[in-house]
């Protein structure tokens, strides 16, 4: 048991304090103009078309569905085989890089790659998926397998960390955790796969942004609607039994198919991201190299820079809101503050907001306030908010008050507050890659972090400054990632929330 030092609960008020004033520092570099000439007509119709939704085609929603499903079936199918075996060899540094490397980049960035050699094809969207679960689930499978208990193991082998041990020991043991982790992330991989629709792939993100910006929202309700239903009733047949049956299922929805061959590969590795300079076979060695040294210095000034700081801006306001959207909504689902009728109503509330993509969520913003900070602020934090409500919410539940507790607001700050603080910046802190991994890939939707600039470099078919591009966005997810840990350990809160 890990003892907390006296002074904890200051350490905690001065983290606080400095993720407030880093956003505070962010503020003035945020564009949050509103730039569209009546919002308040486009949110009437968009809410009128959510009072009216359209269901007259149900083959298409049926489609999509499945679709949707398959992508997300056979991608997390494959991260878990891949991440599994990646997680017996989770000690050793080079397997730890890897798996951190794979996963920072986003499915979007992932499928924008595949979609130059494979095409608008389900190998497209299976792999853009699958990559980068391998390297979550192999971090989660591999910190699972390490918290098994040692005492049993090592009253029955002497050396607990070899091969053998972990595949008959330590893996059934943690087999339990293993497949509860793996159907959560099938929910996530669910939505994974309908924000692949953005792209061009038939899923039901599709279909929703084309309905979207031809203005039919009674349409884009419909899909919504379904979307809701599939994510919150996922407990119902989302079981571990069925995920086999599921899986098979999938690839007779979406039989694997490639337009790519193994030529383009090759191109696109030895030729299409290889920078500019070098490829200029009229130049000596020194002058592709000074060459090379201009064309970076520009992507710095021109793309690198301004990414990073819109990304980073982006991102810190956003991790603000999340903070304080989920201390306001905790108490809905909490049975120290509600009755179980209202406690159901906020579940609810949650349950769409935490279900909806922050892509979605934006993309709806967008339509709304037009292009600019705001709504990816909005998107990062209503989503990330609902879902470190949801858990503060069921943590609380877990906390008993003397019968002479105080009520109502006296209750919330003095009673509660304080106990569920500290899982509160475990679970903000472990939100903060998210946000940041999600914050770039906004840029698609004409945010000015650097996925504008890497969706830029695609449409142009600069596939070496996309490359060039997508590797910062990688490197920032993962010095975000070692910050957060760093800052856990500094706190004392190393519990892991697996549903995170």
């Amino acid at each position: 048991m890990i003892k907390v030092p006296d002074n904890s609960a200051a350490k905690y008020r001065r983290v606080s304090l400095l993720f407030a004033v880093s956003a505070l520092i962010c503020l003035p570099f945020a564009n949050l103009n509103i730039n569209t000439l009546d919002p308040w007509t486009e949110l009437g119709q968009i809410g009128y078309g959510f009072l009216t939704p359209d269901f007259s085609n149900p083959a298409l929603l049926l489609e999509a569905l499945g679709k949707t499903l398959a992508f997300a079936f056979q991608g997390v199918m494959l991260g878990v085989i891949f991440g599994l075996l990646l997680a017996l060899f989770y000690q050793k540094t080079i397997v730890r890089q890897f798996s951190a490397f794979i996963r920072a980049i986003h499915e979007i960035f992932w499928a924008l790659i595949f979609i130059q050699i494979t095409g608008l094809s389900s190998a497209t969207g299976v792999l853009a998926i699958a990559i980068p679960y391998t390297g979550i689930f192999a971090k989660i499978f591999g910190e699972l397998l390490s918290e098994v208990d040692h005492k049993p193991l090592n009253a029955i082998v002497k050396n607990t960390k070899t091969l053998n041990s972990t595949l008959f020991i330590r893996l059934p043991l943690a087999w339990k955790h293993i497949k509860t982790y793996t159907c959560y992330r099938l929910e996530c991989g669910i939505r994974s796969s309908a924000i692949l629709g953005f792209i061009g792939l038939p899923t039901l993100g599709f279909h929703m942004e084309t309905f979207y910006k031809q203005g039919m929202y009674d349409q884009g309700a419909a899909i919504l609607y379904v979307f809701f239903l599939l994510i919150g009733t996922s407990r119902f047949w989302l079981k571990s039994k069925l995920i086999p049956l599921y899986v098979l299922a999938s690839f007779w929805l979406l039989p694997w198919s490639s337009y790519g061959d193994w030529s383009l590969l090759m191109r696109f590795i030895t030729e299409d991201i290889v920078p500019a300079p070098l490829k200029q076979p009229d130049l000596t060695l020194t002058e592709k190299l000074h060459a090379l040294g201009s064309w970076g210095a520009h992507r710095w000034h021109n793309e690198i820079m301004p990414g990073i700081l819109n990304t980073v801006v982006l991102s810190q306001i956003s991790l603000i809101f999340t903070g304080v959207i989920s201390l306001i909504l905790f108490p809905w689902i909490s049975h120290h503050f509600l009755n179980k009728l209202g406690r159901a109503s906020g579940n609810t509330v949650l349950v769409v907001a935490r279900s909806t993509p922050e892509y979605l969520l934006a993309f709806i913003g967008l339509l709304i306030f037009g292009p600019s900070m705001l709504p990816g602020i909005l998107a990062l934090a209503l989503h990330n908010g609902a879902i470190v409500a949801h858990l503060i919410g069921l943590y609380s539940q877990s906390i008993k008050l003397r019968d002479d507790a105080s009520s109502g607001l006296n209750r919330y700050f003095f009673e509660i507050l304080p106990r569920i603080y500290r899982q509160f910046l475990a679970f903000l802190l472990y939100r903060w890659e998210v946000i940041m991994r999600e914050t770039a890939i906004l840029g698609i939707l004409g945010i000015p972090t650097l996925g504008f600039y890497i969706d830029s470099a695609f449409e142009e078919i600069r596939f070496d400054r996309a490359i060039l591009l997508i590797l910062v966005a990688a490197l920032l997810n993962i010095l975000v990632d070692q910050i957060a840990t760093w800052s856990r350990t500094r706190l004392h809160i190393q519990h892991r929330p697996e549903s995170l």
